[in-house]
């Protein structure tokens, strides 16, 4: 081989060592590149979810005790409610028999029909029909 072709030989065999080694610091470059972000990741992650359980604590434990406080009121309500009141001769008298009377109470207040809410004042109303019921 005469020298020309020995020294080209060795520029290419040399130019080759050194393309390989640049591929392979890449490379080193790019896994630690890698390494890194998943570990900054996994970083905020943790924060990102730490931050939210404690807002969504903060923001849950005042409607969990508005709840409890509520369980406790309407735990001493009558399950019966709303209840039916019938007419009396005393309250309601001209309601007696009629078809339109409601008589539901409802937060203690008496619906005693459409017409007249409250009920009518003497024993006969102009409204009163006669109840089909038997």
């Amino acid at each position: 081989m005469e020298p020309w072709q020995k020294d080209i030989f060795e520029i290419i065999e040399t130019l080759a060592d050194e393309v390989e080694s640049f591929f392979l610091v890449m490379n080193d470059m790019v896994d630690s590149f890698f390494e890194l972000t998943e570990e900054i990741t996994e970083q905020i992650h943790n924060s990102i979810a730490a931050d939210i359980d404690q807002y969504l604590q903060e923001l849950a434990e005042p409607l969990l005790e508005v709840y409890w406080e509520l369980e406790d009121v309407v735990g001493d309500v009558d399950p019966g409610f709303p209840y039916a009141v019938e007419p009396t001769i005393e309250k309601n008298a001209a309601c007696m028999g009629c078809s339109n009377y409601h008589g539901q109470v409802y937060s203690g207040n008496l619906l005693v029909c459409a017409m007249h809410p409250h009920g009518w004042d003497d024993a006969n109303c102009p409204d009163w029909e006669k109840s089909t019921e038997y």
